[in-house]
């Protein structure tokens, strides 16, 4: 394998493996070295007690982007902090991105931006997290 060729095979297997990702019903849009784009339509189970978008489910979104593109390298990367910040409502229906984008990759450390969009361009929600990067292999 290349190292042009890890981010799809690695992709594709993280999200064969990862039953959060498949209950939320998770799809890969596109992805390339330390980044990705993943998106979800919210449905009826993803709304909170007051029928908006649940926070958590949003949040899960946005750990599937981080895992898929800090693990596009080669090496299994975990996270070790993360945080979001909610700027407004999602409501069943909608469809969210979540695009993730490499901000800084060391030996050990990276950090990563996951930008949630609605599917109207609006920004949804911002995160940030940081992994620890091992020297195993990421599959």
């Amino acid at each position: 394998m290349t190292q042009a060729q890890y981010p799809a095979i690695i992709a594709a297997k993280l999200l064969e493996r990862d039953q959060m990702a498949r209950l939320l019903g998770v799809e890969l849009v596109e992805v390339d070295l330390g980044r990705c784009v993943v998106k979800m339509t919210f449905a009826g189970t993803h709304l909170n007690g007051y029928g908006g978008g649940h926070g958590g489910a949003i949040f899960s979104l946005a750990d599937v982007a981080f895992a898929i593109a800090s693990n596009s390298r080669g090496h299994m990367a975990v996270g070790i902090d993360a945080h979001i910040a909610y700027f407004v409502g999602v409501k069943e229906g909608d469809v969210l991105y979540a695009r993730a984008s490499e901000i800084n990759r060391s030996r050990r450390l990276g950090t990563y931006r996951i930008d949630i969009e609605r599917a109207d361009g609006v920004l949804a929600a911002a995160f940030t997290g940081t992994v620890s990067v091992s020297e195993k292999p990421a599959i």
